[in-house]
């Protein structure tokens, strides 16, 4: 009996095996059914979250970080390629009313200190209120918090 169970397993793992080596193999970038469900070739879109952030980026930090005289003493030159004097706009007006822009270093390293700076150039002119905090919401709930 342990010798008719043990052969009937045996065959049919070997017919199930064969059948799956007969296939020819594909390349992935050649495999039409894969590339129906992941378009490898076409071009990624942003998803939602990276748009947000893009636009967050773009229009609030930017815009309030160069307006600090540290940021822009420290890590900012002026678009015409000097270097940066202290000032309290990342654009500033020349008596003949041409606006002088501020632009990142290009030969320089991103370090820490520079977020660092950055980030507390923003947090002076964007402070968090507590009400909104997410830490208050969790210690609020009668689970979580106290």
């Amino acid at each position: 009996m342990k010798q008719l169970i043990t052969t009937s397993l045996t065959a049919s793992l070997f017919i199930l095996l064969s059948g799956c080596a007969t296939d020819a193999p594909v390349a992935p970038s050649q495999n039409s059914d894969l590339n129906k469900i992941t378009n490898s070739n076409g071009k990624e879109k942003p998803g939602l979250i990276q748009k947000s952030l893009d636009s967050w980026l773009k229009n609030e930090w930017t815009l309030t970080v160069n307006k600090d005289k540290k940021v822009q003493k420290k890590y900012l030159k002026k678009a015409d390629g000097s270097l940066s004097k202290d000032t309290n706009n990342s654009t500033e007006k020349i008596d003949n009313d041409t606006e002088v822009k501020y632009v990142e270093k290009e030969d320089r390293n991103f370090t820490l200190q520079e977020y660092i700076d950055k980030a507390s150039a923003y947090m002076k002119v964007h402070p968090s209120d507590d009400k909104d905090s997410n830490v208050q919401k969790l210690e609020s709930m009668p689970v979580i918090g106290k």
